[in-house]
């Protein structure tokens, strides 16, 4: 997979989360995965660090333009009442509304979501891609096939063991919660 640059300034169309906001419980996991070091801040360098595993690479000047002003005074980084506070602004400010969002751009915004997954090209997730993806991220579940092929028969509704479009869109359905 080639790498990709993003843009701080304005909005990618291959990158916005236009879906509704994510309930607390994911918001939290998303904090924890990206506070490396687990002392409950995020700062600048371990989001571009992030952002950098996912082949999203962004300059680090406007990362930091960004997230800066969402740092309490004394904090080496973001705090996760501070996180929030960027995820809401972020999903307000930049990404747009969420109910304004038509079907056809949900899927077109899924389909850039499910590539990122679906190394491969072949319109499936296998368990293999799914721990490659989870293991860029550092995240522990993919530390070991047998959990990550769990993952996979969770969401897996024609039982062929890979997962689909629709069953991925299915699940994203059933995990982001309206705000």
């Amino acid at each position: 997979m080639g790498q990709q640059e993003i843009s701080l300034t304005s909005p990618s169309k291959s990158f916005r989360l236009r879906s509704p906001s994510l309930n607390s419980l994911r918001l939290r996991r998303i904090f924890d995965m990206f506070d490396k070091n687990g002392d409950s801040m995020i700062t600048v360098e371990e989001i571009n660090q992030a952002l950098n595993l996912l082949g999203l690479e962004a300059e680090f000047k406007d990362i930091e333009s960004l997230i800066k002003s969402y740092i309490k005074p004394g904090n080496e980084g973001l705090a996760y009442e501070d996180f929030v506070a960027l995820h809401e602004s972020l999903g307000d400010a930049y990404f747009g509304v969420a109910e304004d969002v038509d079907e056809d751009t949900q899927n077109d915004d899924l389909w850039e979501a499910f590539k990122v997954f679906d190394e491969d090209g072949d319109g499936y997730i296998s368990a293999k891609e799914l721990q490659v993806v989870l293991g860029k991220l550092g995240l522990v579940e993919g530390n070991v096939l047998d959990n990550v092929e769990r993952m996979i028969v969770s969401v897996d509704t024609n039982n062929d063991g890979l997962v689909d479009f629709n069953e991925f869109k299915e699940m994203m359905r059933n995990t982001i919660a309206p705000s």
